[in-house]
């Protein structure tokens, strides 16, 4: 009598083999709830950190947003009135993207996500967790942040 290619005890096996590595490979793929939370997020900055000048404020109209560097640390800003200037991180809150300032909201490209210009809550797309904030104010001619 010949044997068959694969022996039951053999199948057995190898199928709790496949299926344990199976499960490990998809542990890395959370939800996104897990996304969210692992997600990188800026610190909020202690309240006696120092003011850095981030911009002239002519260069930020009232009603525009716009995208700067401070050192490492990628912001958001949008100037909703005169007085009145908000500043965000430009990491998306979902998976760590870049978000991107447009003329209505900021939007990350990776995945859709799409958050309010002036509170940095999240309006559509995967992330749940509003974009962490910064302190920002118009002192003079200057837009400045407390990083």
């Amino acid at each position: 009598m010949t044997q068959p290619p694969c022996g039951r005890r053999r199948f057995l096996h190898t199928s709790a083999l496949g299926a344990a590595a199976g499960a490990a490979a998809l542990s890395g793929c959370g939800s996104p709830e897990s996304e969210s939370a692992s997600s990188p997020a800026a610190e909020t900055p202690p309240s006696d950190a120092p003011w850095t000048d981030v911009l002239p404020a002519a260069e930020l109209p009232t009603g525009t947003s716009r995208e700067v560097a401070v050192g490492e640390t990628q912001l958001l800003l949008h100037r909703s009135e005169e007085a009145t200037v908000h500043a965000f991180s430009a990491v998306c809150t979902h998976q760590g993207c870049a978000v991107a300032a447009e003329q209505e909201r900021y939007a990350c490209p990776c995945h859709g996500s799409v958050f309010n210009l002036q509170t940095g809550a999240p309006e559509g797309g995967p992330a749940r967790d509003p974009l962490p904030s910064y302190p920002a104010e118009i002192s003079g001619d200057t837009v400045r942040v407390r990083i």
